[in-house]
Order: structure tokens, then C-alpha cells, then sequence
């Protein structure tokens, strides 16, 4: 990440400290140095302990006082903390601009097989089986990850839609592949005014059980051909998740040092910030 990159990530964790109140007694180190420490382990892909050295920092960010490895590792699991990390991502991935269409769709994060992490399990990944987590997104067509979990790699990926489509306000279509054709999602999505489209079977609504109005509505989209242009745009989310991961800095395989569910989800949150700094340093130059 460029200075410029940088600096937008600062001020949001800045403007993240003055939204949620402190309690307690003052402390020594600042929950905008730790979160800040914490971003920067992350962006270079090193542990927290590689952010208590001196010697870690450059002319770009170069803190007076710097805390142990034991201070900052238990002060970013606070709510507090926490908090501003997801407050930081929701800001940088804030836009003035809705689009129509948004796209769901799952990322393995493989982990090796010779791992004791208990959390990880194992699921279908590329080509096979394998065992790890898995990186459910919601994004949007112009690539910004509206709502996101991180869950073990064998969670259902319907279980896991039916949570993310309530946490944001969807527009007109919301595109899948298979594995999110539900009659019960269809029906969820459809109570917020949209339409979900995914691939269906050659016989689908032309069974004797009832079917979901939505479904059927999309069988009719297939069947008269409106829904494969709009199905095209699908691959946005393909873009999404190779662009997370084209750059230093970006979401790559997870690193030896990043296990179990909170630490995968708390590594995974740094990198979607970096992603959406870069996303809006990008359109800013353009």
C-alpha cells in the first residue's frame, strides 16, 4: 500500500475512535494505536509481534511508543477495537452511488492438512476437498464488499446468504450460483424487493409440491431469456475476489501464524480494509 493509501486508512481509524465512547481509566497506548499497529501487521503480512519492533516502520507511520506483544495482542480483541475495525471497513466501502445488482458467492481459505487448528474443517473447495474456512461475501457490481463471514470451511453456504441478505438493503437482482437455489431464499430475498437469479434445472417449478413465487418467477426469467444477460454480470464477484488478492498486501493463502476463527476473521477484516483503501485511492486517481 502507497502513502497515500496509508493515510486514508489512518484517518478512517481516527474518525472510527471518535465514534464509539471510552470507558475505563485512560490508557497508556491508545485504541487508535493499537488498531493502527494491528492494520500494519496486516498490510505487510507479518504477526503482531513483528509490529512491536522498532525497526518495522518507515518515514510513512513511525509511532513514539510502541506497546508489548501480550499488550496489543489482548487490547485488538476488545469490543472496542473490534468495533472500529468494522467501522473502518464500512466506511471505506460506503458509496453515494447504489448499484442494481449484487452477487453472493463463497472463498475457500485453505489451510494445510497437517494443521492442529481445531476450527478449521473440512469442505468442498477448488476441484475437491479440503480443510479451512470460507469467505462468504456479499458484493456489489462495482466490487465493494457490502456484507461478509468468515465460517468453517463444511458451514452451508444458504444458511450463511440467509444471514448477509438482512444485514444490507438489496436493489433489484441478487445473482448466485447453485449452491443458493432455496425456495426459502428466494422467498427472503424476495420480502426486500428483490429478485434472486441463479441457475435452475431444466424442470424447475414443474413438480406437484409448492413452489416458491420468487423461484417460479425466475424459472420464467430463464425460460423467456431475461435472465441471461443480467446473469452475465455474476463474474463481478470473480473480479472482486482476484482483485482482493492482485496486490502486495492483499488476501493471499492464510500465513502460518493465522488460526482459529476469531484470528482468521480478525486477519480477514484487516485485508478487506486494505482492499477498499486501495479501491477508493484508485477511483479517486481515476
Amino acid at each position: 500500500m502507497d502513502d497515500h493509501g496509508w493515510s486514508v486508512v489512518y484517518a478512517e481509524i481516527r474518525s472510527a475512535d471518535r465514534v464509539f465512547p471510552r470507558t475505563g481509566r485512560r490508557k497508556k497506548y491508545t485504541d487508535v494505536l493499537i488498531v493502527t499497529l494491528y492494520l500494519w501487521a496486516v498490510v505487510h503480512d507479518r504477526p503482531m509481534c513483528w509490529a512491536c519492533w522498532r525497526n518495522s516502520f518507515n518515514r510513512t507511520f513511525r509511532p513514539r511508543r510502541l506497546p508489548s506483544v501480550s499488550q496489543l495482542s489482548r487490547r485488538i480483541r476488545t469490543v472496542r477495537c473490534r468495533q472500529m475495525l468494522q467501522r473502518v471497513l464500512e466506511q471505506l466501502a460506503e458509496s453515494d452511488q447504489g448499484t442494481p445488482i449484487s452477487i453472493i458467492d463463497g472463498r475457500p481459505l485453505v489451510v494445510d492438512g497437517c494443521s492442529k487448528d481445531r476450527d478449521a474443517k473440512s469442505g468442498h473447495a477448488w476441484g475437491g476437498f479440503a480443510r479451512g474456512y470460507k469467505l462468504h461475501a456479499l458484493v456489489s457490481q462495482d466490487g465493494r464488499v457490502r456484507a461478509w463471514e468468515v465460517t468453517p470451511l463444511n458451514v452451508s453456504e444458504k444458511g450463511v446468504a440467509g444471514r448477509l441478505v438482512t444485514k444490507v438493503r438489496l436493489e433489484q437482482w441478487l445473482l448466485g450460483d447453485g449452491n443458493y437455489d432455496a425456495g426459502w431464499l428466494y422467498d427472503l430475498v424476495d420480502q426486500q424487493g428483490c429478485q434472486l437469479l441463479t441457475p435452475l434445472p431444466d424442470n424447475a417449478g414443474k413438480g406437484h409440491r409448492r413452489q416458491s413465487p420468487a423461484r417460479l418467477r425466475a424459472a420464467e426469467l430463464w425460460h423467456c431469456g431475461a435472465a441471461k444477460p443480467v446473469f452475465k454480470e455474476r463474474t463481478a464477484i470473480e473480479r472482486c475476489f482476484g482483485n482482493q488478492s492482485s496486490f502486495g498486501g492483499g488476501l493471499a493463502p492464510l500465513p502460518a501464524w493465522v488460526r482459529t476463527l476469531p484470528r482468521v476473521q480478525r486477519w480477514v477484516l484487516g485485508k478487506l480494509i486494505i482492499y477498499h483503501a486501495r479501491l477508493r485511492t484508485r477511483r479517486t486517481a481515476a
